[in-house]
């Protein structure tokens, strides 16, 4: 564990740090596998004791973001058609938020890959996607990196801990959204069915009736 405590302190104290969580946050956008949230709180949490700089930290991860999820919005585009059923999602959540979307989506994990890759396979306007993207790409790096941050400061001197609590916040918040996101498609579902039995109902009557 000292080793491992070590290595942390040798990368985040190094002026390439910038360059990593950049890099990570890019990659992030177009192969979500790439663990660039945990990265950024680790960070945060190092930041709480000086190095790396918290507002660098988070410029640079939002540029990255920022990059990664063009990147993906182009694959999209190229690529063009994607399974109807994701492109419908996409189609139906813009006619309701907009390009806010973007902004929930970034939350959801894998849901900013989805989301960004399908909004470029439906032609959505770059000139429209590239300012909710700066809002989505700038409000993920706040929160990775403060929650890290805070993390840090409640548990100076033991990084560890403070990493620990950053990652627990993080997945607690996680699981709220998807939790949220449950109970709301299942009402949306009860709801459709409810009009479709309620449907149902008014046509039998109105046979009945026209007999």
């Amino acid at each position: 564990m000292d080793g491992v405590l070590q290595l942390l302190h040798d990368v985040m104290s190094s002026p390439w740090v910038y360059m990593l969580i950049f890099t990570l946050a890019m990659l992030d956008g177009f192969f979500p596998v790439v663990p660039a949230e945990t990265a950024v709180i680790t960070a945060g949490v190092f930041a709480a004791g000086g190095q790396p700089d918290l507002v660098p930290l988070v410029g640079f991860a939002a540029a990255g973001a920022f990059v990664g999820d063009h990147i993906s919005y182009a694959l999209g585009r190229l690529v063009g058609r994607k399974p109807a059923r994701r492109l419908n999602w996409v189609r139906s959540a813009i006619a309701e938020r907009g390009g806010l979307i973007l902004v929930v989506a970034r939350f959801i994990p894998g849901g900013r890959t989805a989301v960004t890759v399908s909004m470029g396979a439906l032609r959505y306007p770059r000139s429209r996607f590239t300012p909710f993207d700066a809002v989505a790409a700038l409000a993920w790096a706040l929160y990775s990196a403060l929650i890290g941050y805070f993390g840090g400061a409640a548990f100076e001197g033991d990084p560890i801990r403070g990493l620990l609590l950053g990652l627990g916040i993080a997945l607690s918040v996680t699981i709220v959204v998807e939790a949220v996101r449950l109970v709301r498609r299942r009402a949306a579902r009860r709801r459709t069915l409810a009009r479709q039995w309620s449907s149902s109902s008014n046509n039998a009557t109105e046979r009945a009736g026209s007999k």
